[in-house]
C-alpha cells in the first residue's frame, strides 16, 4: 500500500530541494535541483526562474509516478524578500532580482521624505532600513523606475507564494513573507502600511490567506492539497512551537546568530531598531521580536586569524572540548571578561586583541567565544521578556561545547539546550498544514536536546 506523504519544496539561495515527508515526520525521499544562475539588465546575478518553474514541475510530476507514494499534500519554504511580477497570464515580466542588489539612494531619500522619515517607518514596520532586502521597496523601484512595466504587473507575489501559484494558479498573500522586513505591513494596525495603498500597490498583491491553509488542487491527474508556501525563517520555528508550550527563544546560529522570541509582541524600540532589531511574522499571524549579530562570520574570520598565528590548521578547533580552568586563567588574564557588555556592538571585543597576550592557541579560541557569548547575551537580551524559561541553540554553535557552557553560566536562570531538528525548514512547512494531509497529530521527539547547566558559576567571584 502506498505511503501517505507530503512533498515540500526547500528553496534556497544555494540549496534546493524536495522532500517527501511521512505521516511520522521521517523524510522518505530526497531530491536536490541544480542551482542556476543567470544576470538581470544591470548584469547583476540573479535566479533563473525559468530553471526554477522547471525543476518544479519536473520533481513534482516524477514523485506521483513513484507508487510507493500517496502525495497528499505539497508546500514550499523559500528565502523571502524576492517578488516575482506577474501579467495577466501569468507569465513573468522582469528577472526575480537579487534582494543584495544595491537600491538607488536618490530613491531612497525620496521614499522616506515622502512617507514621515526612516526612524518612523522603520517603527511601524518594524524593520531596520536595509535597501532591496526590505522587499516593498523593490515595488516602490519598479513602480517608479520602470512604470510601464509596473502597469502590467498584475500580481507580485513573494517567492513562496509564487511557487504554490504555479501548481494552483491563485495569487495568495501569505503573513510571514509580508511581515518580514519588507516595510509593507504595519504592525500596530496589523494591515499594510498606509504607503502601500497610497502608492496603490496593495492592488498587485493576491487574497491575504492564512499560513497554515491549503486549497484543494488537481495537478497531472492527481488530487491533493496545497499550501500558500512560508518564509524560511518563520517555518524553521514551527516544529519548536508545536513542541513547546513554555516560552522560550530560539537562537538560530549559522552566519547570522539570529535570537527569535515568538512570546515577545512588544513593539520595537527606537533603541532596539538602532541595535538590529527586527519582527518577523508567526505563521499564526503573531510578531516575533528577533535580534541579530554577525558573530558566525566573525567566528570564521577571527579563527583563521587564530590559526595562522599559532601556525594551526583550522579544523582542530572544530571539536576543541571547555576547559574551566582556562576560563578562569583568562577571567584573571583579560579583566573585562568579568563586565557585562553594555553597549551594542556590531562585532566583539577579540578582532582588537593582540594574541600575543594569549600562550596557546587553545586559550585565545576560548577567549574568542567569551567575546562572542558576551555579545550574544546583550542581543539576546534585546529581546528577552520575563516568563522565557529556555534557550534553544540550534545550528554551528549548538555543537560547540566551549560557547555552549559559557552561554548557560552566563544566564543561569534559564535552562540552555542545544538543539537540533533535522531539515527544520521542511518539517515546518509540513507542520503547518499538518491537519490538512495527516490524521495523526504533530511528534513530540522530532527536536534532539542536549542540556547544560551553569556549572562554572566560580568564574563571577
Amino acid at each position: 500500500m502506498p505511503k501517505p506523504v507530503i512533498a515540500i519544496f526547500d528553496v534556497g539561495k544555494t540549496n534546493k530541494k524536495l522532500f517527501l515527508i511521512d505521516e511520522n515526520y521521517q523524510i522518505v525521499y530526497e531530491r536536490s535541483a541544480r542551482f542556476v544562475e543567470t544576470v538581470d539588465e544591470d548584469g547583476e546575478p540573479c535566479e533563473n526562474l525559468e530553471s526554477l518553474k522547471s525543476s518544479v514541475y519536473d520533481s513534482l510530476q516524477q514523485v506521483l509516478q513513484m507508487k510507493e507514494f500517496d502525495i497528499k499534500a505539497v508546500n514550499f519554504s523559500t528565502y523571502g524578500a524576492s517578488f516575482v511580477y506577474l501579467d495577466e497570464n501569468g507569465e513573468p515580466l522582469t528577472p526575480l532580482y537579487n534582494y543584495l542588489k544595491e537600491y538607488p539612494e536618490t530613491l531612497k531619500q525620496e521614499f522616506y521624505a515622502k512617507y514621515g522619515g526612516e526612524e518612523k517607518i522603520s517603527l511601524e514596520t518594524a524593520s531596520p532600513i536595509l535597501g532591496s532586502l526590505n522587499s516593498g521597496m523593490q515595488l516602490y523601484r519598479l513602480k517608479h523606475e520602470k512604470p510601464a512595466i509596473f502597469d502590467k504587473v498584475k500580481w507580485a507575489l513573494h517567492l513562496p507564494q509564487y511557487l504554490s501559484y504555479l501548481i494552483t494558479g491563485k495569487a495568495i498573500a501569505d503573513i510571514t513573507s509580508i511581515g518580514c522586513h519588507t516595510q509593507l505591513w504595519h504592525f500596530n494596525k496589523n494591515e499594510y502600511h498606509h504607503w502601500v495603498t497610497s502608492e496603490k500597490i496593495d492592488q498587485k498583491f493576491g487574497a491575504f490567506t492564512p499560513a497554515d491553509s491549503s486549497v484543494k488542487t488537481e495537478f497531472n491527474g492527481a488530487t491533493f492539497q496545497v499550501g500558500v508556501g512560508l518564509h524560511d525563517s518563520s517555518a524553521a520555528l514551527i516544529p519548536y512551537l508545536a513542541n513547546f508550550n513554555t516560552p522560550f527563544i530560539l537562537i538560530s546560529t549559522g552566519t547570522w546568530c539570529i535570537s527569535l522570541n515568538p512570546f515577545n509582541q512588544e513593539p520595537l524600540t527606537k533603541e532596539e531598531l538602532k541595535q538590529d532589531c527586527l519582527c518577523y511574522m508567526h505563521y499564526k499571524g503573531k510578531p516575533i521580536k528577533a535580534s541579530r549579530i554577525f558573530a558566525g562570520y566573525e567566528h570564521e574570520v577571527q579563527l583563521k586569524r587564530i590559526a595562522e598565528h599559532f601556525d594551526r590548521a583550522a579544523y582542530l578547533f572544530k571539536h576543541l572540548k571547555f576547559n574551566p580552568s582556562m576560563i578562569l586563567k583568562l577571567a584573571n588574564k583579560v579583566p573585562e571578561n568579568l563586565i557585562p557588555q553594555t553597549e551594542f556592538s556590531a562585532v566583539s571585543a577579540f578582532p582588537e586583541r593582540d594574541l600575543n597576550l594569549f600562550q596557546t592557541a587553545e586559550e585565545a579560541y576560548h577567549q574568542l567565544i567569551f567575546d562572542l557569548v558576551k555579545q550574544q547575551i546583550y542581543s539576546l537580551n534585546l529581546v528577552l521578556n520575563n516568563g522565557v524559561k529556555r534557550v534553544f541553540v540550534d545550528g554551528g554553535f549548538g555543537k560547540n561545547a566551549i560557547y555552549m557552557h559559557l552561554l548557560a553560566t552566563s544566564i543561569p536562570d534559564i535552562e540552555v539546550y542545544a538543539s537540533s531538528v533535522s531539515q527544520a525548514t521542511s518539517i515546518g512547512t509540513a507542520l503547518a498544514i499538518n491537519d490538512a494531509w495527516n490524521e495523526n497529530p504533530a511528534p513530540t521527539d522530532m527536536i534532539q536536546l542536549k542540556y547544560y547547566s551553569a556549572i562554572q558559576r566560580t568564574i563571577e567571584s
